[in-house]
């Protein structure tokens, strides 16, 4: 038999799988320069809606031009067999629980992990369906051999657009759920075979441990920076120096690109939700274009190699690395706190009018410093000392 602890752990994940009913499953992103607020669907276990209002209206728009399908909920027979087999598990994950036996747990752990499989290899298949079956003749660009399949998890970009899949709410409810059943069934495996009344406390806690697992593997993560195409998210600008480019990753794991340290600090101080933003990642810039978490890095305020908007910061990965460079140029350590105390301070209503730089912090500056692009003396100048 069962033990009661694992008995109850069946029935709370069973209860906690009713909450796929009112939250959504999964989430697609597009994010463009065209769109500064983005494209999104939501995916539930009924329905696709858009992000926002008129997103799901205005990607079948996009996919008229490259002959995709239009997205139309009523005609995909998933969104109906859903509710039925979530409700199905329910209702067995409940009996399990009741019987108490170790085999009625076995058996409707292996039903539902391969619920999950089928599930996943089924969302891929629909979206390589609706990515690669395409209306060329009807098209309106025409790129041979070119597919848009959104990846199954994590991001990819698709020409100019930057495509973002990740689970919503529900789909981690449903990865804890599957998580939990099977670090249950594992321990009480265990705990048979060694026909022991009671599991140790260290097999108890594999079934907490198993439900947080997929989501750590699944944490969401920057991207690579495309110098020279990637648009700042803050002044539009291109990124051009590739010792400053910067990134904000959401929750839901869409990635926003800046063009320098104060254009994220200052768009991170302008968010209505802050709580929405997962990470921030700053270019080492001892080790170009290697990105390092913003809590984790060393700055340099007022060195004499300005940044692109003119505040003159720069980050490193190493401690030795910073310091060498405040030896070199000059300037104010600071952490991470600080940037963003003195993005505050400098533009206090904001990222400076587009086209406008604000003074550097050098030491002895006369005169405003003006952008460098990557190449120039400056930045072999001190390329070289960092290293």
């Amino acid at each position: 038999m069962m033990t009661k602890g694992s008995r109850i752990l069946v029935l709370v994940a069973a209860l906690a799988l009713g909450l796929v009913y009112v939250l959504p499953v999964w989430r697609i992103d597009l994010e463009a320069p065209q769109y500064p607020e983005g494209l999104g669907v939501v995916i539930r276990i009924n329905t696709i809606v858009g992000a926002k209002e008129h997103d799901l209206r205005s990607i079948n728009n996009l996919n008229h031009y490259i002959g995709m399908k239009k997205i139309e909920p009523e005609s995909i027979p998933e969104l109906e067999i859903m509710p039925v087999l979530i409700g199905a598990f329910i209702l067995l994950a409940a009996l399990t629980a009741a019987l108490g036996r170790r085999k009625a747990l076995y058996g409707f752990t292996g039903l539902f992990l391969a619920f999950a499989v089928a599930g996943m290899v089924d969302f891929w298949l629909w979206n390589y369906d609706y990515g690669h079956d395409l209306d060329q003749e009807n098209a309106i660009i025409k790129i041979p051999g070119m597919s848009y399949q959104p990846p199954l998890i994590g991001s990819r970009q698709i020409l100019n657009f930057r495509a973002n899949s990740w689970p919503a709410a529900g789909g981690w409810i449903l990865i804890g759920a599957g998580s939990l059943f099977a670090g249950l069934a594992f321990a009480e495996f265990r705990r048979g075979r060694r026909g022991s009344g009671n599991p140790p406390a260290a097999l108890a806690g594999i079934a907490l441990a198993a439900a947080l697992s997929q989501a750590a593997c699944a944490d969401p993560q920057p991207r690579a920076i495309a110098y020279g195409a990637d648009t700042c998210e803050a002044c539009r600008m291109t990124l051009a120096s590739e010792g400053h480019g910067t990134e904000a990753v959401t929750t839901t794991g869409r990635t926003y690109v800046f063009d320098s340290i104060e254009c994220l600090a200052s768009w991170l101080g302008g968010l209505d939700d802050p709580g929405s933003v997962h990470s921030v990642w700053v270019t080492d810039y001892s080790n170009r274009p290697e990105l390092v978490r913003a809590e984790d890095a060393w700055f340099l305020a007022g060195a004499s190699l300005p940044s692109p908007m003119g505040l003159g910061l720069m980050a490193f990965a190493r401690r030795e690395d910073r310091d060498g460079a405040v030896h070199g140029f000059g300037g104010r350590p600071l952490d991470w706190n600080g940037v963003r105390a003195l993005v505050a301070e400098r533009w206090p209503g904001g990222r400076p009018g587009h086209g406008g730089h604000a003074e550097t912090l050098a030491p002895g500056s006369a005169t405003p410093a003006q952008d460098s692009a990557p190449g120039t003396e400056a930045d072999t100048a001190a390329a070289a000392h960092v290293h």
